[in-house]
């Protein structure tokens, strides 16, 4: 059963790969791109290795990811305090306005869910909770 409910799962997720791909595309964003906007806290710059930790990538895939976005003017690289020898990623004013409007994009819910009863939103919103729970995300909204 746990199976099913993951090939399930996975497919509802691949079926919106196209509508938040033409999201990004529209922003003149990759999905890396997407991912490290949504990782960034506008109020707690990361350093350069949590972020290359959290994407699983070593540090230079991340060094070039940051490039990208500094170029566009969406981060801002900066020092820690205490040592100079570490990076931090901070998101600009524009990054900022870029991440929300992605947010507000990317979190309209689909046609496939505005169908659904109040009752049916509910238990997906319960196991979708406990699942997120599950892999540290805590917060879900």
């Amino acid at each position: 059963m746990a199976e099913e409910a993951w090939r399930l799962l996975l497919k509802v997720a691949m079926n919106q790969f196209g509508r938040a791909a033409g999201i990004a595309q529209d922003l003149g964003l990759t999905p890396g791109h997407v991912k490290a906007l949504l990782a960034l806290d506008p109020d707690q710059p990361q350093t350069m290795g949590s972020l290359a930790q959290s994407f699983s990538c070593d540090a230079s895939t991340m060094t070039w990811l940051v490039d990208r976005l500094e170029e566009r003017g969406l981060v801002e690289r900066g020092g820690l305090k205490g040592d100079r020898r570490v990076k931090t990623v901070a998101l600009t004013p524009e990054g900022v306005r870029t991440k929300s409007e992605l947010e507000e994009r990317l979190y309209e819910p689909p046609r496939m869910m505005l169908g659904l009863g109040q009752g049916e939103l509910e238990a997906v919103h319960k196991v979708l909770q406990v699942l997120a729970s599950e892999n540290g995300q805590t917060g879900v909204k």
